[in-house]
């Protein structure tokens, strides 16, 4: 926030949002009672007065980004967390309502989990007979796992190739050059990535 702005209060900004200010009070208080903290252990923990936090539990605060850190590190969740609107408690997603796409020569990938997870992308990818295709590298400290399901992939990391059958998990740096083949020419395969992002500052 702009320090030069003298009608701003310290720590909160003057135009709170109504929905994303109600979303942090609700939460706020579900991860505090989740965790045994006291308004005053929660403040203690975040080097904050009492009366910053009971002033976001009470759906008036609109926090800056340095009070959104400190409660969101407090607590040990991602800021994502904190600010999240509510979810319903169940959903049930048709299958041609799960989000999918085409990449490479042959590989169909799909959402594994339809909703946002923080920090992570987990998909499902089939690959047709013979199909081949490149990874997207991403920042260092990013870590990619994935699971062969069904017959046979060969995954291609930083050049030395690795073959997996059903049922192996390979790990490897998410910021290597890496690819993935089918090399049956006959069956299909299938298998599961996920991508645990590098943290911000890490």
């Amino acid at each position: 926030m702009d320090s030069g702005r003298g009608t701003m209060r310290a720590g909160m900004s003057d135009k709170p949002d109504p929905h994303t200010a109600a979303h942090l009070a609700r939460n706020l208080v579900s991860l505090r009672h989740a965790r045994s903290l006291t308004q005053d252990g929660l403040a203690k923990a975040a080097a904050l007065p009492r009366s910053t936090i009971a002033n976001l539990e009470s759906g008036e605060g609109n926090p800056s980004l340095a009070v959104l850190v400190k409660v969101a590190t407090a607590l040990a969740v991602p800021i994502d967390e904190l600010l999240a609107a509510p979810r319903a408690k169940v959903r049930r997603w048709p299958a041609d309502e799960v989000a999918s796409r085409s990449k490479g020569r042959g590989v169909s990938i799909r959402a594994l989990v339809p909703e946002p997870v923080p920090d992570e992308v987990m998909e499902v990818m089939d690959f047709a007979p013979g199909a081949v295709m490149g990874g997207t590298p991403h920042l260092p400290g990013t870590r990619e796992y994935f699971t062969c399901l069904e017959g046979n992939v060969n995954l291609s990391v930083a050049g030395e190739r690795y073959a997996l059958a059903e049922g192996d998990v390979l790990a490897f740096p998410g910021n290597l050059p890496h690819g993935y083949q089918n090399a049956d020419p006959a069956r299909p395969a299938r298998g599961i990535s996920v991508v645990v992002f590098a943290k911000a500052g890490v």
